[in-house]
């Protein structure tokens, strides 16, 4: 059977299915033992990660671990681990060799961003990927996010032939919150302090209220190329992000 035959059949059995009971089938079913929940432990980051843990709290969990990140969140991250009783947690750090020939001050997110980001998330991830011999890749994105993920469906396929499964998609703000409330999820430590789409430290900043709420990430790429950078890379194309080994 071929991969876009079995999109289509995935759609067609549950296409119309969001939140848990998409996870459900997913996990249990259709790609038991071979999915993974792509996780940045961030502002939103413990409903989906709550989901999961309800369904089955082995299912592999990536937290990209770039060693850029705040310490807060790196407490967060273990504070949701142990809360949620996650036993499939993956800390997925950079390449130390790559790290060394490519980012030897630590300081190339400011001149390359997306060279970075390659290089922190984007290489870890498919690395990942590759060991746990992973199918299908569960993310936290939504539709009201970004306008380039204004059309995203809740399943996808990449183009590395990896199902994207997207559960909450559809979801607004509002049902998110409510929903979170209800759970009784704990609060990122740096929402409080404005910050509302949390990513690694050099590279994210608060954002005044009303704002979009991911116009923190990236903020000090205002300009470059004539264009502000709004994704990490790791939901892009393979040609759209660049692809570095030295």
């Amino acid at each position: 059977m071929s991969v876009q035959v079995s999109l289509s059949r995935l759609n067609m059995f549950h296409g119309h299915l969001q939140g848990s009971e998409l996870l459900r089938a997913m996990i249990m079913a259709e790609f038991a033992g071979k999915i993974a929940l792509i996780s940045s432990f961030g502002a939103d980051a413990a409903l989906l990660l709550s989901m999961v843990a309800d369904i089955n709290p082995a299912t592999p969990v990536f937290f990209l671990e770039t060693e850029k990140h705040f310490p807060e969140t790196l407490e967060y991250a273990k504070t949701l681990t142990a809360s949620l009783a996650l036993t499939g947690v993956h800390w997925l750090t950079p390449d130390p060799e790559l790290l060394v020939r490519t980012d030897p001050k630590g300081d190339l997110w400011q001149s390359q961003p997306n060279r970075c980001c390659w290089l922190r998330k984007v290489e870890p991830l498919n690395r990942a990927v590759e060991t746990l011999a992973i199918q299908a890749l569960i993310t936290g994105r939504k539709r009201y996010q970004t306008p380039d993920r204004a059309e995203m469906q809740t399943i996808e396929l990449d183009d590395k032939n990896i199902f994207r499964i997207n559960p909450l998609a559809f979801w607004d703000k509002e049902k998110q919150k409510q929903e979170i409330i209800l759970r009784n999820l704990p609060e990122h430590p740096l929402f409080a302090e404005g910050y509302r789409s949390i990513g690694c430290a050099p590279c994210t900043a608060p954002v005044a209220d009303g704002q979009d709420e991911r116009a923190g990430r990236w903020a000090h790429t205002i300009g470059f190329e004539d264009e502000k950078k709004t994704e990490c890379g790791i939901h892009l194309p393979s040609d759209e992000m660049g692809s570095w080994s030295v």
